[in-house]
């Protein structure tokens, strides 16, 4: 447990770090109220809607941590299904938050 930890607090320094540049988009997140999370389309392991619609996986954990660190809430997370093709024009053009 304490190795997943710390692999989510270096997984958001990095991406953090990475937003320095442009710390608009933390603004915007805090503004919202809600980080909006780019996920693939239901891949096993990586992000994936269960039965009730609840999404499970690697990417997933990532995105409420970082949600977690921001608003002390790992619930306030927009799972957004993209296609491999849309991931990153849906980036670049604000749709969401981190991919």
């Amino acid at each position: 447990m304490k190795r997943v930890a710390l692999a989510l607090t270096l997984a958001l320094a990095a991406g953090l770090t990475a937003q320095a540049a442009n710390a608009q988009t933390l603004k915007t997140v805090k503004d919202r109220g809600m980080l909006s999370c780019g996920v693939s389309q239901g891949l096993p392991g990586f992000s994936s809607p269960d039965d009730k619609g609840n999404w499970t996986g690697l990417d997933v954990d990532v995105c409420r941590a970082i949600a977690g660190a921001i608003f002390n809430d790992p619930a306030k997370v927009k799972f957004v299904p993209l296609s491999a093709k849309d991931r990153f024009t849906a980036l670049q053009s604000g749709e969401i938050d981190v991919l």
